[in-house]
């Protein structure tokens, strides 16, 4: 079998494995911090808000120099390092006995951790440009199938044994991906050497002035800020379309299940087509799709027709984010695969940041069915500038 074969397989189960222990525990972390309690000033609330953000915030940071650092050191070190490094922290947050310690740990993990980025970048570095696609939405569908299974495991470990059982699981998962790596996962890295001479100042600047990358970092921006918006009302939206609180949490809980499958089902498909007709014309599709059905989800009357269209904007979310992927890794520079995820990484999570917070506002100003409006408006602005980065790269082929 082609050494990068075998290594896309044996990251697509330690990516799964990875997002299966991720996705366990963080859709609780409220619940947890309601159960440990807060030991200075700030309520539950606010401190479920510090918990989300402060890994954000740490991520969007550190991202960016550890894809540098792939660069000049190798990306399966990297990957090494964020998995086995989650799997030690998130199994301390099970020993968390206040909300401020678990923020702490929170915070550092977003200094250490990264898969997505890591994996990315290992796979990118080794395959075609024309097999990029495929590589990568076979990646992006090993996460959407963890996503799509560990709030499942999550839920029935919390309400049999506790939350606290949950992180030593998760850490215990991401032990196994990082030893899977460690064992099956083959590099055969020789570094850039003009990227070693670099500063990693150089190394970014060089990464934005490529033509059109920082219009794809610009969609990574809009397409994470439009998919996070109707993340902290979900709950409540369901609560109100259904008339009462009993069953939301399972009725949320499916419908977040069934976007994350049908995400999965077409990051690969679609990820393959890309790979024959252009990964733009993917893009395209993908995000004009996005702005149909988030804007139809404003109108919605019952809880079925929210689950049906959510299952919809995940068959387009499916198609967007390797089309992404495998753009940037057509348009980086030889050799900086790790500083283009990274940089990404970074992007996405500022993205994760900054949504929620929108979201929530524009629901309390406006009514809840408005954000649905407004994230089709976001995509609506990344269909622009999908059309830009068209235009320059007709033009650049005519020329």
């Amino acid at each position: 079998m082609i050494i990068w074969r075998k290594n896309l397989y044996v990251l697509f189960g330690a990516q799964m494995l990875s997002m299966v222990g991720f996705s366990m525990v963080f859709p609780f972390l409220p619940l947890y911090i309601n159960e440990i309690g807060v030991q200075t000033r700030g309520s539950v609330e606010f401190w479920s808000g510090m918990v989300f953000s402060s890994q954000a915030i740490t991520m969007m940071i550190s991202a960016p120099l550890w894809g540098a650092v792939a660069d000049r050191y190798g990306r399966k070190l990297m990957l090494i390092r964020a998995t086995l490094g989650g799997a030690f922290l998130i199994s301390l947050m099970g020993f968390a006995q206040s909300a401020e310690q678990l923020t702490l740990l929170r915070a550092i993990q977003g200094m250490v951790t990264g898969t997505i980025p890591a994996a990315n970048a290992l796979i990118a570095s080794s395959v075609t440009k024309e097999q990029s696609g495929e590589a990568l939405g076979l990646l992006q569908t090993g996460t959407w199938i963890g996503v799509a299974i560990g709030p499942l495991i999550g839920g029935v470990i919390g309400d049999i044994f506790g939350f606290r059982e949950s992180f030593w699981v998760t850490g215990g998962l991401l032990a196994l991906s990082g030893l899977s790596i460690i064992l099956w996962v083959q590099e055969d890295f020789n570094p850039d050497g003009k990227i070693k001479r670099q500063s990693f100042f150089d190394t970014f600047r060089v990464l934005l002035r490529t033509p059109n990358m920082c219009g794809l970092y610009t969609v990574t921006f809009l397409e994470t800020a439009g998919r996070m918006l109707f993340f902290p009302i979900a709950s409540l939206f369901i609560m109100k379309l259904m008339g009462s609180s009993a069953g939301a949490a399972t009725v949320t809980g499916i419908m977040m299940g069934i976007k994350a499958i049908t995400g999965s089902a077409s990051a690969v498909l679609l990820g393959r087509i890309g790979d024959r007709v252009g990964h733009l014309k993917i893009l395209l599709f993908s995000i004009i799709a996005s702005v149909c059905f988030y804007f139809l989800q404003a109108f919605v009357n019952s809880a079925w027709q929210l689950i049906l269209l959510q299952a919809l904007s995940g068959l387009a979310i499916g198609g967007m984010i390797p089309s992404l992927n495998a753009l940037m890794n057509c348009h980086a520079p030889s050799g900086s695969q790790g500083a283009t995820y990274g940089l990404n990484a970074s992007i996405t999570a500022a993205g994760r940041s900054i949504a929620p917070m929108l979201g929530a506002t524009i629901a309390m100003w406006f009514g809840m069915r408005s954000v649905f409006v407004v994230a089709a408006a976001i995509y609506g602005l990344a269909v622009l500038v999908v059309l830009f980065i068209s235009r320059t790269e007709y033009i650049k082929t005519a020329s």
